[in-house]
């Protein structure tokens, strides 16, 4: 039988740092910026020790420095993360399976088998030989419930989540228990007297359609009967965007300041973008303004481009939408790639 196998790195990140820091391990690790809580940079990750204090991702410092004074703060390393991911998935990739990376700490497996759980021991074995980390495994016959399904096998166990026992595990949980459902569309949903997974899949499709469209409200529908891809592909990712940004550590209040801060950035994006080797069709700015209020505004290009000044000029354009009256905390530039690519 065809399987879907989803694996999931356990606290990756902050794995990633107590191997190389040994004596780390049991402590609270906080993992983020360039590890001084007293500057303005947010959570990449959290050890299990920290997030028992509410630290979170996504999380400013020095909030997590509140939560947890007494965590080892440590600067973000990308690429001592992107070798162990490497070294991961080349791991898993040396089982009978085809192996579809998702990030640096998790990826699909698809495999044809008569024991998904001994190949799920076989992946952690596998993991845990190469790298020393741990990692759950969720088993599904889709994409949708193996990633559910790692959810519960977490921290490093392993879970199987399928058609049988779908409405017993999912039935009654709320419906931003499933991937790719979140707050907002819960509140939608609950002013329509939805409020469970059961409930999202027996709603009526026209009153789905008709609250959030023709295209989302199927979609929800399926999502709540656990109905999803099951085809694993080992087709590599191409990113859809690139995209440079800073959180500077003195407010912008100029917006000539600003208008230059977004011409460096817009010309990182610009050699991302030539050295992707793909031209750009779309180019956004985001701002976020003190004290955490973030708005993104973008442009079509007139064509596809890689030119820098092109680039930097829509740039401009875009920065000219926002209305500069209030500090700025950090920016950022973003190209896309055309939809056909």
């Amino acid at each position: 039988m065809k399987w879907v196998l989803h694996v999931d790195l356990d606290q990756f990140i902050a794995a990633v740092e107590i191997a190389r820091h040994p004596e780390l391990r049991g402590k609270p690790v906080v993992v983020g910026g360039n590890g001084d809580p007293t500057e303005r940079a947010v959570v990449a990750t959290a050890s299990y020790e920290a997030r028992a204090f509410g630290v979170q991702s996504g999380m400013p410092l020095r909030i997590a420095a509140r939560r947890c004074p007494d965590a080892v703060f440590l600067p973000s390393d990308p690429d001592a993360y992107l070798e162990v991911s490497a070294r991961v998935m080349a791991a898993v990739r040396r089982l009978p399976v085809v192996v579809e990376v998702l990030g640096w700490d998790e990826a699909f497996v698809g495999a044809e088998t008569a024991d998904p759980e001994a190949l799920a021991v076989a992946i952690k074995e596998a993991v845990t030989r190469e790298t020393g980390l741990s990692c759950a495994v969720g088993i599904g016959d889709n994409k949708l419930r193996a990633k559910l399904a790692t959810g519960f096998g977490k921290p490093g166990g392993i879970y199987r989540l399928t058609r049988e026992n779908w409405w017993d595990v999912m039935g009654a949980r709320p419906p931003d228990a499933l991937w790719g459902i979140g707050g907002k569309t819960v509140k939608k949903l609950a002013e329509l007297g939805i409020t469970t997974v059961l409930g999202l899949a027996e709603a009526d499709p026209a009153e789905l359609a008709a609250r959030f469209g023709p295209k989302t409200g199927p979609w929800l529908r399926l999502l709540g009967g656990g109905i999803g891809d099951a085809e694993v592909s080992a087709t590599p990712w191409v990113a859809r965007s690139r995209s440079r940004e800073t959180t500077f550590q003195r407010d912008l209040t100029d917006p000539a300041e600003m208008a230059a801060e977004v011409s460096a950035l817009a010309k990182r994006v610009a050699q991302d973008v030539a050295d992707e080797g793909r031209p750009a069709a779309r180019v956004a700015v985001k701002v976020r303004f003190v004290p955490f209020l973030t708005h993104t505004h973008s442009i079509t290009l007139p064509e596809p481009t890689s030119d820098g000044a092109e680039i930097d000029r829509a740039a401009q354009e875009v920065l000219a939408m926002f209305e500069l009256t209030r500090a700025v905390r950090l920016l950022g530039v973003r190209a896309e790639f055309p939809r056909e690519d």
